[in-house]
């Protein structure tokens, strides 16, 4: 087989698969509406259930689903008869694929699901099928041909049905106005999650990993503060813990350029005012304070007075740079 015949095999593919979902645009109107208000409305889990490459797809809108705010799980048809069905409660939605609308194993469960009470929504390619007829709402998905030169692989009819299964799900979160913060909550182990949801004192050192030194103390005593802790950088504190300056790696390479005895008060090449957060702003924001301020640590306060330290490299670890 040439190269170009590759080439040629995947542009006909893509071609069939990009008309498939474009053909759903002149097909969207009261029923996809009455879908997402079932959605919308739905006080227990929406159940995504489907066989074969239906189910393939069936799982991932529930995940969509559940990711953008709608509490949603993928039930196999199979498995429902034998056991599975009593996930289902009256208070959920059933969202039902089959691009025939007459896949057996999907049908089998729905005479269970009418008797519940349970809302059906329906997904399938042919308006006149047993799925269609059952459906509260029935939303149709017209597949002229599937990408397959046999047109028997589902191909194109999966790739509109996941398309109409994210279409469902966007539309519904826009209806709930989720926003990003929402969206981080489902997503903590993700960038914006770490970005959205992690607070200073998450990722502060506390206690005893606090860089921490007294008024009193010499500049050697800070010195090794700072190599035993780690952060370059010490905080110095009266006897109420309230921080009066700091003493960085930058001031070090001042003081030895300046040839300052390490037997010198820390309180004379320590800088005062040094800059301070609170532990209850994000850490996304810590970063932009630190930029502008163009340091490389901070220390942490409230009335307290020093309650944690933290640098760029503790950023850099939680993610959120």
């Amino acid at each position: 087989m040439k190269k170009t015949a590759f080439i040629d095999s995947a542009y006909k593919v893509l071609s069939i698969e990009a008309e498939a979902i474009t053909r759903q645009l002149d097909h969207l109107g009261s029923s996809f509406e009455e879908a997402c208000q079932l959605i919308l409305d739905c006080e227990g889990r929406v159940v995504v259930t489907g066989m074969g490459k239906s189910g393939h797809i069936a799982n991932k809108i529930a995940a969509t689903l559940a990711s953008t705010g709608t509490p949603a799980f993928f039930v196999h048809p199979g498995e429902a008869s034998h056991g599975d069905l009593g996930m289902i409660t009256p208070k959920d939605l059933v969202l039902a694929l089959s691009n025939s609308g007459e896949t057996s194993e999907v049908l089998s469960i729905l005479p269970i699901i009418k008797r519940m009470g349970v809302g059906l929504i329906g997904l399938a390619s042919a308006p006149n099928s047993t799925l269609a007829k059952l459906s509260d709402v029935y939303v149709n998905i017209p597949i002229e041909q599937e990408a397959c030169p046999m047109n028997l692989a589902p191909t194109a009819s999966t790739t509109a049905t996941l398309a109409i299964g994210d279409a469902l799900a966007i539309a519904v979160l826009n209806a709930r106005d989720f926003d990003e913060t929402d969206f981080a909550r489902s997503h903590p182990g993700g960038s914006l999650g770490r970005r959205l949801l992690l607070y200073v004192e998450d990722i502060m050192h506390k206690d005893t990993e606090i860089p921490l030194v007294r008024e009193t103390a010499l500049l050697s005593d800070a010195l090794v503060e700072m190599s035993s802790k780690g952060l370059g950088m010490t905080g110095v504190v009266d006897a109420n813990n309230a921080l009066l300056g700091i003493y960085t790696d930058g001031d070090l390479r001042r003081t030895l350029s300046e040839r300052i005895s390490i037997d010198t008060p820390i309180s004379e090449v320590m800088t005062t005012n040094p800059v301070t957060a609170k532990k209850d702003i994000l850490a996304v924001e810590l970063i932009s304070l630190m930029k502008l301020k163009s340091i490389s640590g901070v220390m942490i306060t409230d009335d307290s007075g020093v309650v944690g330290a933290l640098n760029m490299q503790d950023l850099l670890r939680a993610g959120v740079l």
